[in-house]
């Protein structure tokens, strides 16, 4: 009886030592070496690199102190000979196997970070890419096009090297070079090369001027009409900012056949919320920049455009409601589009709705919109005016008076509430007597 209780006394003075211990062991701090850390952040440096002065940082945080401008060493103060940090393997490899010493104190070893691009790598790309297009080598092309967007997919450092060292303007050269001599036959690589290009926006000047040539447009156009799901996107997004910085695009743009037809297709048959919205403000490009080019106006209601918005615009979320609203607004310039919207039922109730419900944007088409059905309304029953009432029109347009708009936007609601107070006295009003025979339930 005695052993064995002498043996449960030492049992348990053994395991309080043993706790003791791990306490002592867990209060204990770990101390991450200076040399370890970036003398910038003063944190464990994941992808050291050194400078031209031999001095050695984190990539982060010495490409974040590049970028705004700084052209010294943060330590040395001295002028950096070279923007381009060199990767320091060894520092990596030391703090790599502290972390695996110290991981019983929950310290996880870093991961080998990935070499990233260089403006030499991407000029070699660059370079190749202008020998392969000039002699229509599209295997070489679609090889070199999808390493860069290998490449750019790994980092949004990699993505602004590509894109700063001309990326956008080569592949804008190889598309017009490609799509001047078939869009059959090199569809593939034209296909691979608007993919690239639209995670490249906004684009500089030298990419639009290529993109903005005939054979440019007339492949984008082609394959807005003929290209696959992903085609159609890129070529409606890069259409878009194409007539965004050259408002003298839209003309040469609306003469390409077929291409009303595929944006109106777009809208009607949505392959996603972007490519609408998208395909809406080329539209408003083409109905708004040039009000003498009635032709392309006309085509579009012809088309069906005018129902096909106002549908839209019963329950829509508000961008696509402001885009639907400027390009309805674009087409009541012209007669046709007006006796469209004269002719269907959802015209006045839609428009009223969404006055002062929407955003100020939204509020300044729908006041337009009306202005424009208002005062170019030929009917000598003024109905236009009268159903604008009895939806609601007038309180609104007081309103909006009330809580303020742009001064070109007032001007129109106090000419229609003028054009409404004529109408109001033939509205049919309910008189309280006669209601003096009707008992409360109550």
């Amino acid at each position: 009886m005695i052993s064995s209780w002498k043996r449960r006394r030492a049992g348990r003075r053994a395991a309080k030592l043993q706790q003791h211990a791990e306490d002592d062991i867990g209060s204990m701090e770990l101390t991450t070496p200076n040399h370890f850390r970036c003398p910038i952040s003063l944190d464990l440096m994941k992808d050291p690199v050194t400078l031209s002065t031999g001095i050695t940082y984190d990539r982060e945080s010495i490409e974040m102190w590049i970028e705004a401008g700084n052209r010294t060493c943060p330590i040395t103060n001295q002028v950096l000979r070279s923007l381009e940090p060199i990767p320091n393997h060894t520092i990596r490899k030391m703090i790599q196997d502290w972390c695996v010493e110290n991981r019983s104190y929950g310290i996880e070893r870093i991961p080998t970070p990935r070499i990233p691009l260089s403006s030499v790598e991407v000029t070699d790309i660059l370079s190749k890419l202008k020998m392969a297009y000039r002699r229509e080598d599209e295997a070489g092309c679609r090889e070199l096009v999808a390493k860069m967007k290998s490449k750019g997919k790994e980092s949004e450092r990699n993505k602004r090297c590509i894109v700063a060292n001309g990326a956008a303007g080569v592949l804008s050269a190889a598309f017009e070079a490609f799509s001047s001599a078939s869009f059959d036959k090199y569809v593939a690589v034209l296909e691979d090369i608007l993919a690239a290009l639209t995670w490249m926006s906004p684009l500089d000047g030298e990419a639009k001027s290529y993109l903005s040539s005939a054979a440019s447009l007339n492949c984008l156009v082609w394959l807005l009409k003929s290209g696959d799901l992903s085609a159609r996107g890129n070529a409606v997004s890069t259409l878009k900012e194409l007539l965004s910085s050259d408002k003298r695009k839209v003309y040469a743009l609306s003469e390409i056949e077929g291409v009303k037809e595929a944006l109106v297709k777009l809208v009607k048959e949505p392959i996603c919320p972007t490519a609408t919205k998208t395909s809406l403000v080329v539209i408003f490009h083409m109905v708004s920049s040039s009000p003498s080019n009635e032709d392309t106006k006309v085509r579009f209601v012809e088309m069906g455009l005018v129902e096909l918005l106002l549908e839209l615009l019963v329950d829509s979320e508000k961008s696509v409601c402001e885009k639907a609203l400027g390009v309805l607004d674009g087409i009541c310039g012209c007669e046709e589009g007006r006796e469209r919207a004269y002719g269907h039922a959802l015209t006045m109730p839609v428009l009223v709705k969404k006055l002062l419900r929407v955003s100020d944007l939204a509020t300044e088409f729908s006041v337009s919109i009306l202005w424009k059905l208002s005062k170019n309304e030929k009917r000598e029953d003024g109905s236009v005016l009268v159903e604008a009432l009895q939806v609601g029109a007038f309180q609104k347009l007081l309103l909006l008076l009330q809580v303020g708009c742009s001064d070109r936007t007032k001007e129109k609601a106090t000419e229609l509430l003028k054009l409404l107070n004529i109408h109001r006295e033939r509205l049919e009003c309910i008189d309280s007597m006669d209601f003096k025979d009707l008992k409360r339930p109550f």
